[in-house]
């Protein structure tokens, strides 16, 4: 056989063509891109799988501690109260201020100096009670002086009026003229002893003057000059200023909207108006409405009223700030306590109390609120006389509720219950205050 011989060149590798890869072959690159997309699709399942169980055991565990919750604490304590029909007083609230019935600043009519003080700082006195002496010393005198000037007078006159009569038995002796002048001196004299005895009445009043009296019944208030002193007639501080409080007045303002529902009461008779003290609760005295002012003002929109009141007790004073109502009408109607009423979107509403024993639930109910009084409210529609209704723990309750007792309170258009809050109940408002309570001095 022949033998071929095979150049050098032959046994070499053959250079790829340009832009063909140097890399692994296409099958092998397919075969390890599908098993690494395999294991991040398990991996994401992994990662979704275990959050998964975190929420279910999440959701589980609050479940169980909800149910727990229940089982402790099924039902919202609640203090409950009762519905009422009853009369209840209208009033019209204002903001008044005490005012004396009548006030005196006690001055001295003549100058003198002051021997006497004879009453003490807040004393109540009487009509003509002694209140100071002035010196009466130079009145006095006065006085004896124009008495003695009468009675040199009246001596002329006496012998003026014996020579007339003289004159008169005369009269063929007398000349005319000589009887015209005896009877003019005559009534010269007359005009002077008049004018002496008009003196004399001057001088008494000047001596009456020193004796200085109250002018009234009231109270002294703070002593304005002390004994000893010069005082003077026309001084403008006085010697003490007296305050009348029995009767006093209450002067006050209202809306003027107020003044034709106020006037027609004033004339069906006399108007009852309160005075409460600034708590808005105590009753400090009960009196009649006297006036209603003749104008409005119109830069504010309010009249003003006058009330008169007794003040046995000495519980209005001067200047004192205090609340009057005045009393416009008494209704019936039916009423809750105004803890009872709560506001929301679609207006008042109550929660009502259905059910006994451990079965009581609450129940959102509408009502229609007619008006406000006080701590009491008047319902005209929504409620029935009876119903039991919630007084205190409204904020955790919601429409089917389930409720307990906490504390038995009284009827809801009662005053307040007094009862105290059980653990977790909610205080959405104070219990009804009490009503107005009067006082004493």
């Amino acid at each position: 056989m022949q033998q071929i011989d095979t150049p050098p060149d032959a046994l070499k590798p053959v250079a790829s063509p340009a832009g063909l890869s140097k890399g692994p072959s296409p099958s092998y690159q397919s075969a390890s891109g599908q098993s690494g997309g395999f294991i991040w699709i398990l991996i994401l399942l992994f990662v979704i799988g275990g959050i998964g169980f975190v929420v279910w055991r999440a959701r589980q565990t609050s479940a169980a501690a909800t149910a727990a919750t229940k089982r402790a604490d099924p039902a919202v304590p609640i203090t409950p109260g009762t519905v009422l029909e009853k009369e209840v007083s209208l009033y019209f609230d204002g903001l008044g201020t005490v005012q004396a019935y009548n006030t005196v600043a006690v001055n001295s009519r003549v100058d003198g100096q002051v021997v006497k003080i004879a009453f003490t700082e807040g004393q109540d006195v009487h009509t003509n009670d002694l209140l100071a002496q002035i010196d009466p010393g130079p009145y006095r005198a006065a006085l004896d002086a124009a008495k003695a000037k009468k009675l040199q007078d009246a001596a002329q006159l006496d012998n003026a009026r014996l020579d007339l009569q003289r004159d008169l038995a005369l009269t063929n002796i007398v000349t005319a003229q000589s009887l015209d002048t005896q009877s003019n001196l005559v009534r010269q004299l007359e005009a002077m002893v008049t004018n002496d005895e008009a003196g004399i009445e001057s001088c008494q009043v000047q001596l009456d003057y020193t004796t200085i009296r109250a002018p009234l019944e009231g109270r002294c208030g703070l002593r304005l000059v002390d004994q000893g002193n010069i005082i003077h007639a026309n001084d403008t501080n006085g010697i003490v200023v007296i305050t009348q409080l029995r009767p006093i007045f209450v002067v006050f303002t209202l809306p003027e909207q107020d003044v034709g529902i106020i006037s027609r009461k004033m004339a069906e008779g006399p108007v009852t108006v309160l005075a409460l003290d600034r708590d808005n609760k105590t009753i400090l005295d009960t009196g009649t409405l006297s006036v209603i002012d003749n104008q409005i003002d119109a830069t504010t929109g309010t009249i003003k009223l006058k009330a008169a009141f007794p003040n046995q007790n000495l519980t209005l004073w001067p200047g004192q700030f205090v609340n009057p109502r005045v009393l416009v009408e008494k209704v019936t109607s039916l009423v809750v306590a105004e803890s009872v009423i709560q506001r929301g979107p679609d207006g008042a509403y109550v929660y009502t109390v259905e059910g006994e024993g451990t079965n009581m639930v609450a129940k959102l109910t509408p009502v229609t609120v007619s008006k406000m009084q006080g701590d009491l409210a008047l319902i005209s529609k929504g409620l029935s006389a009876g119903q039991t209704v919630v007084e205190v723990g409204q904020y955790r309750l919601e429409d089917g509720s389930k409720v307990s007792v906490e504390n038995t309170g009284g009827p809801a258009g009662s005053p307040g219950n007094g009862g105290r809050r059980g653990n977790g109940a909610a205080t959405n408002l104070a219990p009804a205050s009490p009503p107005p309570r009067p006082t004493g001095a």
